[in-house]
């Protein structure tokens, strides 16, 4: 049998049908939290000093891209309730907070040349209040929103922006690192490539675009590495998204298909930090597509070896936002015509009807997928330790009872704490969201929150749903049902 019919046997061994709720306890030293993102509820867009930022001009530019014209200009508010926030997060008891820096609060023009004093005061205040609440800060430096006057000069496109990064990831460490442990430095890179309409050419940019951000990762990692992990002794990581991938059916076929899913969704940013270089399969299919196209070499960029050494080992963790389930076809392949990435994947994923739905059309409830997940991260890539920095579902705002959301919680967490029955090194667990936010382009239409925030309030009032005394629960006593076995 083929390792890869290997791993899929035991893949599969993993049963679907999850009828009972894992009744062990988590281990002792088990984070939980909760998380947000700074465009998605801090407001404020341009007071005291903050700068213009991509989504501030996508959505004042092209407000029709956004469900019911909706901005982040308010949001929840959270510059001027953050002390609401970790009220909030103190209720639920919960270990971290993972939230972002809006780096135009801190760095208004996207150099170190103009430091915005109340940008940094507004995080140092809320590092204040999160520790002295007992309440650990999970940081990401960069989650989707880059200052406007960097795309200005090419974005993420250009080589010149990773520099930029790197100085602005200096400024944080120095400002933010005595109090901050954990930190992210991107948020699901595969994201930020194409996050606004037209930025990049489909597969070609965004292979440019990610080979930049992998270098900025492992510049800032070695950053921290040499020049504050002696004196500040934090961890420093990256997130990267996948959906799990299930193979349709145990032919060869289907079962190649859905790795090549999975390398080219979440290997393409992991293999290179977490083993060494782009996966194989994606080198070889960019290659020999681009070849065909025209192209005198790959439209992937390929690193030296000294870069390929440099970027290899940059994590002291695994930061993994997973939400929901595909099932992988092989097809036949696409005609060489224009460049596309999802020409250069080449596979069909789709959702059966009869899997649970939820609001989103897009996530259906495969909680049987997390597990199978992280094993798939065990099993390639030497087992890392492992913080689950996403994980939710969305209901449409009309009740506070999300019975929903508390049978994914507790059906996803079940099969987390069995992957680490299996071995997998699970450390910790981040529900999204804290409350619900603006949602990208479906704008306020789409509610993750454990708590419901009233949009057609000025003082966007915070109200728990019934999730959160479920997930309070879990995190005070590490049990997802009623009594657990030690």
């Amino acid at each position: 049998m083929s390792l890869r019919g290997f791993i899929f046997c035991c893949l599969f061994a993993i049963s679907i049908a999850q009828n009972e709720t894992n009744n062990k306890l988590f281990p002792e030293d088990f984070l939980f939290g909760a998380a947000t993102s700074a465009y998605q509820v801090e407001g404020a867009w341009n007071e005291d000093g903050k700068g213009e930022n991509i989504w501030d001009r996508y959505t004042h530019t092209h407000p029709e891209i956004v469900v019911n014209n909706d901005n982040g200009d308010v949001a929840c508010d959270s510059y001027h309730k953050y002390k609401e926030d970790v009220a909030m997060l103190k209720e639920l008891g919960v270990d971290f907070y993972r939230f972002s820096l809006s780096w135009s609060r801190i760095l208004p023009t996207g150099f170190v040349n103009k430091i915005n004093l109340p940008g940094v005061t507004y995080y140092k205040n809320l590092i204040k209040e999160l520790k002295d609440n007992g309440i650990e800060p999970l940081t990401t430096i960069f989650h989707w929103d880059l200052p406007q006057p960097l795309q200005d000069l090419g974005g993420w496109k250009s080589e010149f922006v990773v520099e930029a990064y790197v100085e602005y990831a200096r400024l944080c460490f120095e400002l933010f690192g005595d109090d901050v442990k954990y930190w992210l430095t991107f948020n699901e890179p595969k994201q930020i490539c194409p996050i606004v309409s037209g930025i990049l050419s489909p597969g070609i940019g965004e292979y440019i675009c990610g080979h930049h951000i992998l270098k900025a990762h492992a510049r800032a990692w070695h950053i921290y590495d040499q020049e504050f992990r002696a004196t500040q002794n934090g961890k420093v990581s990256i997130t990267i998204d996948s959906n799990w991938q299930e193979p349709a059916s145990d032919s060869d076929e289907d079962i190649a298909a859905a790795e090549r899913s999975l390398q080219f969704t979440y290997g393409w940013y992991a293999n290179a930090i977490y083993n060494s270089d782009y996966p194989e399969i994606m080198k070889t299919r960019i290659a020999e597509r681009s070849l065909a196209e025209g192209f005198n070499r790959s439209r992937l960029p390929s690193f030296t070896d000294e870069e390929i050494s440099y970027i290899s080992g940059t994590f002291d963790f695994m930061g993994t936002n997973m939400y929901t389930s595909y099932l992988v076809e092989a097809m036949d392949e696409v005609p060489i015509g224009d460049p596309n990435y999802n020409y250069d994947l080449g596979v069909k994923t789709y959702q059966p009807d009869d899997w649970e739905a939820c609001t989103a059309p897009w996530l259906r409830l495969t909680p049987w997928g997390i597990r199978k997940f992280l094993n798939w991260l065990k099993e390639t890539y030497n087992n890392p330790a492992i913080i689950i920095t996403e994980n939710g579902v969305v209901d449409d705002g009309s009740t506070l009872e999300d019975d929903q959301r508390v049978r994914y919680y507790r059906d996803y967490l079940s099969n987390v704490r069995s992957a680490i029955e299996d071995g997998v090194n699970v450390i910790g667990y981040t529900a999204w969201s804290l409350m619900d936010n603006f949602e990208w382009q479906y704008g306020y239409t789409q509610k993750y929150g454990l708590f419901h925030v009233d949009f057609d309030d000025i003082n966007r009032t915070r109200t728990p749903k019934t999730s959160v005394a479920y997930y309070k629960k879990v995190v005070e006593t590490h049990c997802l049902v009623d009594t657990c076995e030690e």
